[in-house]
């Protein structure tokens, strides 16, 4: 079974760690400091392509695979967690459903744009009472002559306060719990439709999460992605969170890179003793462990990358091995950050330092995704228990 990175995707992995070394390693810290991503580097990040990562030519995309998307994630999150959230937000998660299952006067309106940096997207799932349990969702969708009426409440909206269009589950048919969900485009400015509070966040600061309130948000039939076919998003649902989950997989590996690299640079220049911590057993088993661990997860998330290149992102090993990789990696993001914190000792405390900006943004991690908890449900079940 070969897996094993290709020569293109080891150039691109290259040049996507060139891009975030010169553009947003640099600014990392003042993102994270002002809470805000600056629009010049959004353009930048346009102008690369990277939005079209995963779509075709034909809509100003490369075409890659979900490996090669992983490596892409990988390296922004080594950068700036924050940013690589957003970057994401937009070249997968808000677009992905107008691309396989929107029609080509939708993929017009808002892939092509969304692609090229001049609409943003946001994705809209979660509720205050609907996170995990997605079956829970109160949000509704009620047939009106050549309309749908939306009545309902989202929260954690990633990106939401900027975006140009909202991709948002509804349920079409309340009885039928999480199979009940449908899935539809609604543009800022539609009436009903309000964008509510920002909700602050402990880390990953420029990334910006708020509310959506619907009330009677009237939306063309032509907007219900693949037809309003009466709960067939559950289907779509279940196969990008397959993906999500090897995606944050990769963002996880990628924020673990950066706490790890710190770490083995601060160990060899930091002096107690008499001599560089890096020289003392108890340090250098800790950055073993984490050089151990890193490099385990990374195969193991390109692994499940390369599965669902090949087995499709619905397949039960796909949806399996997704779970797996989101918690092994993620988890391990979470040791690598405080061990991180633990060998910087009270300079990890200081907000002037990188390592601290890891530590509070790695939690995000263990949300994106399904939690932990949620996603060993999911591996429990498909080994028949």
């Amino acid at each position: 079974m070969d897996f094993e990175l290709t020569e293109e995707q080891k150039l691109f992995k290259n040049s996507v760690r060139e891009f975030v070394e010169r553009e947003i390693i640099p600014i990392a810290n003042e993102i994270d400091a002002k809470d805000e991503i600056p629009s010049e580097l959004w353009r930048k990040i346009a102008d690369m392509g990277y939005f079209g990562l995963r779509y075709p030519e034909e809509y100003g995309g490369s075409a890659y695979d979900v490996l090669t998307f992983c490596l892409f994630c990988e390296e922004f999150a080594r950068g700036s967690l924050a940013v690589a959230f957003q970057a994401t937000m937009q070249a997968f998660q808000s677009t992905d459903f107008i691309f396989k299952y929107g029609t080509e006067e939708q993929k017009q309106r808002w892939l092509v744009p969304a692609i090229r940096g001049e609409k943003r997207g946001a994705f809209s799932v979660t509720e205050p009472g609907a996170g995990s349990d997605l079956g829970a969702m109160e949000t509704l969708a009620t047939e009106e002559g050549d309309y749908y009426l939306l009545n309902g409440r989202k929260t954690w909206v990633t990106g939401g306060p900027l975006a140009d269009f909202y991709v948002i589950g509804a349920m079409s048919d309340k009885s039928k719990g999480f199979d009940g969900i449908d899935f539809f485009v609604v543009e800022r400015g539609t009436p009903g439709f309000k964008i509510g509070r920002e909700i602050p966040k402990f880390g990953m600061k420029g990334l910006k999460e708020c509310e959506l309130m619907l009330e009677n948000c009237k939306v063309p039939r032509e907007v219900a992605l693949a037809g309003f076919r009466k709960g067939n998003g559950a289907k779509y649902l279940r196969g990008i969170l397959a993906e999500i989950r090897v995606v944050t997989a990769a963002l996880g590996i990628g924020l673990a890179q950066a706490a790890f690299e710190a770490s083995l640079e601060y160990s060899k220049q930091r002096v107690q003793f008499g001599r560089p911590i890096g020289k003392f057993q108890v340090i250098q088993h800790k950055l073993a462990n984490l050089a151990t661990e890193l490099e385990a997860a990374r195969m193991f998330t390109y692994y499940s990358a390369w599965i669902l290149d090949r087995k499709g992102r619905e397949s039960r090993e796909a949806i399996k091995v997704a779970s797996m990789a989101k918690n092994f990696a993620c988890e391990m993001a979470q040791r690598a950050v405080d061990e991180a914190r633990r060998i910087y000792a009270s300079y990890g405390f200081s907000s002037e330092l990188p390592v601290n900006r890891y530590y509070r943004d790695a939690g995000a991690l263990l949300l994106g995704g399904g939690t932990t908890e949620i996603n060993n449900n999911i591996i429990a079940r498909e080994l028949g228990l």
